[in-house]
């Protein structure tokens, strides 16, 4: 992997990041559990809750999408030096079967982390190991709020 802003995150860093996650809102709503990061990787559950579903009974895509982006967002993450961000700037998702039973799981992977940009990949399965979706995602790498 190209890593030009630096060798990642230290241990006191990535528990920052958990602790990050234990108190996002939006991830505390999703039902988003952080099981690990580091060195590029990233690996996420929910267990899935009726809000979770469409209408016709199958998990909503959007759901998968979330999980996805964090996924692939906090592999990146972790290769990154103190000080700096990303934003997602793209992410193509292609759905593969539909998404049913009480957890899915989310691995990302960071694949390319420049000084600008970073480029992962994602995959989502359910409980059974069933591949749900792929996803690939490009962020915008820049310094963080106040950091410089």
């Amino acid at each position: 992997m190209d890593d030009e802003l630096g060798s990642g995150l230290d241990d006191r860093h990535l528990e920052d990041l958990r602790e990050r996650i234990r108190l996002s809102p939006f991830h505390r709503w999703a039902g988003l559990e952080l099981v690990s990061v580091g060195d590029g990787l990233a690996e996420l559950r929910m267990d899935l809750r009726a809000h979770h579903f469409n209408p016709q009974g199958i998990v909503h895509g959007g759901i998968i999408t979330a999980l996805a982006d964090t996924s692939i967002g906090l592999a990146l993450r972790s290769r990154l030096r103190p000080g700096f961000t990303h934003r997602t700037a793209q992410l193509n998702v292609h759905f593969l079967a539909k998404g049913e039973g009480e957890r899915i799981v989310g691995r990302g992977f960071a694949l390319h982390l420049g000084e600008r940009m970073g480029y992962g990949e994602a995959e989502v399965r359910d409980g059974a190991q069933r591949l749900l979706a792929r996803a690939t995602g490009t962020f915008i790498v820049l310094p963080a709020p106040g950091a410089f």
